[in-house]
């Protein structure tokens, strides 16, 4: 009997090694597929699964598929006859992005210390796949009852007339819409545009190819081509998440909802833009496609030399009132004229532009006379009629009752030279021609008044250079205020070519873009010139910055554009400089 125990005890000690040793190899980690091949609108489930628990499960990148659903974890664990079974899986449910042949990288899990992967394998994604016969999926259920919609108002306009875009999500009222995120925002190139803002959706009632369906109205642009022949606007897509019914019914009989995401997207449009027409075009047409009123007005029509007056040419109506300048007054030369201040009230809607723009001139008569304003001409293009139009102001005479008498050879009839606006009531004097001059007093300097104060000045300025050296201190340790005064410096510094060229549009806002991208560049040692507005958006963000600074950044990047295409006055020109000098103050801040 002892040597039965010894035995059976000396086969344990040399079996024991060898279980555990088989424990160790029969460790096994591995990815199974639901399949290898499937349509483009399918989906593929990827288990991977273990037969020891592990830890750090780590899962590849899944390159080329979308995950919908994962990392969802399963375990099972039995005993059967003494034998223990165990099985961990954590899935994932994944749809393709596009065709082609992709591979499911490795997965990693630490079992008892040690590491093991998954062997990767390939998928095949082929064309969409019909199932006539087979039970709709969430997926087909969604691509039946969600529809993205862009609805153009004219898909034939003439060049600079206005068109609307309304993009709307039409949702059947079989499935639940739970969130949507835009994935890619169309850029209108060709076009200027315009958003109408809305402060939230509103869910309506409509129908969708007869059908009824709700809708919401998810963005609204006006947009006014810049450039005739076919113009392609980009496509808006969402990804939609939502829930659709299945076939099953819960313990109470309710219909089971399943969870699913969709991409939608409005599809490109094709808007076949007409010239305007040659014939019949004005000579001096600059490029107002519209129905407008015009005029010239004047604050007043009786002033004496000296004083000061408005005269305003105005143009109001509907039509592409930023994308035209307005003509300009010509006036006697006894008449000095300031550079015109511009201004507008215009808002848009869906069916454009509408309100008036203006240009007020400052005139100030030098001379007493009767100076006339000259009739002035305004042609504009109107699509509803497809005639060009012309507008003539009546002519207006301004009478100007006191001051000196021009000389009739030293007054030339008409000028059209503006000089640059000075604002103020008494800037204007004329000569005093009798001065009342009278002899002066010499008096004797030393043991004056004069005397006395140089001599004892000195004294009474040791006080003052206290406070300035205690002042100096101050500024010395305020480190804040001195960043600050550094970055308004090195703002100045970049828009320096900028602020020469205020006035001049091409050639200002060509400096004002390159001060901005060479401010990055000098700031984050990139090549900013060559990135889109939405990769600086991303790389300002990324650094921290505050979301309004990197806002007021791109919208500067956005007004340099579109210069491009539309007038800006010198007002505008100016509130841009002090913008972009405020911009690089913030930045250079934060940064």
């Amino acid at each position: 009997m002892l040597k039965l125990v010894a035995y059976l005890g000396l086969s344990f000690l040399f079996f024991l090694p060898a279980v555990r040793a088989q424990e160790k190899e029969e460790i096994s980690f591995e990815l199974r597929l639901s399949k290898e091949t499937l349509g483009v609108n399918e989906r593929v489930r990827a288990d991977f699964v273990m037969n020891r628990d592990g830890d750090n499960f780590i899962p590849p990148d899944f390159d080329g598929f979308r995950v919908l659903m994962g990392p969802s974890q399963s375990i099972s664990s039995s005993w059967i006859n003494g034998v223990r079974s165990y099985s961990k899986t954590y899935s994932y449910t994944l749809a393709p992005l596009e065709k082609g042949t992709f591979t499911i990288g490795q997965g990693t899990i630490v079992i008892g210390g040690e590491t093991y992967k998954t062997i990767p394998k390939k998928i095949t994604v082929t064309d969409a796949v019909d199932r006539p016969d087979g039970e709709p999926t969430a997926e087909d259920i969604a691509d039946q009852n969600l529809h993205l919609v862009a609805e153009v108002s004219n898909t034939r306009p003439y060049m600079n007339e206005p068109i609307s875009v309304v993009y709307k999500l039409y949702v059947s009222p079989s499935i639940v819409v739970s969130n949507f995120r835009p994935l890619d925002n169309p850029k209108y190139n060709n076009f200027w545009s315009q958003d109408i803002a809305f402060s939230k959706y509103n869910i309506q009632e409509g129908t969708y190819q007869g059908q009824p369906y709700r809708y919401v109205v998810l963005k609204r642009v006006v947009l006014y081509p810049q450039k005739s022949g076919s113009l392609e606007i980009e496509p808006l897509a969402l990804d939609v998440s939502l829930e659709v019914p299945t076939n099953k019914r819960d313990f109470f009989g309710g219909r089971i909802y399943s969870k699913t995401n969709k991409v939608v997207s409005a599809g490109k449009r094709t808007i076949e833009v007409k010239p305007l027409p040659e014939q019949g075009k004005p000579s001096d047409f600059s490029g107002a496609v519209g129905d407008f009123k015009f005029e010239i007005s004047t604050s007043k029509n009786a002033l004496n030399a000296s004083e000061s007056m408005q005269a305003r040419v105005t143009v109001r109506g509907t039509g592409n009132l930023k994308l035209f300048q307005l003509p300009k007054l010509t006036l006697p030369s006894a008449l000095e004229v300031y550079e015109p201040e511009f201004k507008e009230n215009v808002t848009t809607t869906l069916s454009g532009m509408q309100g008036e723009i203006t240009e007020e001139y400052t005139i100030v008569p030098t001379y007493q006379g009767k100076y006339p304003i000259p009739s002035v001409n305004f042609a504009y293009f109107n699509p509803d009629s497809e005639k060009y139009e012309r507008l003539t102001s009546k002519e207006i005479t301004i009478n100007v009752l006191e001051g000196p008498t021009a000389d009739s050879g030293t007054v030339s009839p008409v000028s059209s030279v503006a000089k640059n606006v000075v604002r103020g009531g008494e800037q204007f004097y004329f000569i005093k021609l009798q001065p009342n001059l009278k002899p002066r007093e010499w008096t004797t300097f030393f043991g004056s008044n004069y005397h006395l104060g140089w001599l004892f000045a000195p004294l009474l300025l040791i006080p003052l250079f206290v406070l300035l050296r205690k002042k100096r201190e101050a500024i010395e340790q305020d480190v804040e205020g001195n960043r600050i005064k550094r970055a308004n410096r090195l703002a100045r510094r970049y828009l320096s070519q900028a602020r020469k060229t205020l006035g001049e549009k091409d050639a200002f806002y060509i400096a004002l873009e390159k001060a901005l991208h060479n401010y990055l560049k000098a700031k984050l040692k990139i090549e900013t010139s060559d990135f889109s507005k939405d990769k600086i958006r991303d790389l300002l963000s990324d650094k921290g910055i505050a979301a309004e600074t990197v806002e007021a950044f791109t919208e500067l990047l956005v007004n340099c554009e579109m210069a491009r295409y539309s007038p800006f006055s010198k007002v505008q020109m100016q509130q841009d400089y002090e913008k972009a000098s405020e911009v690089i103050t913030a930045l250079d801040k934060e940064l």
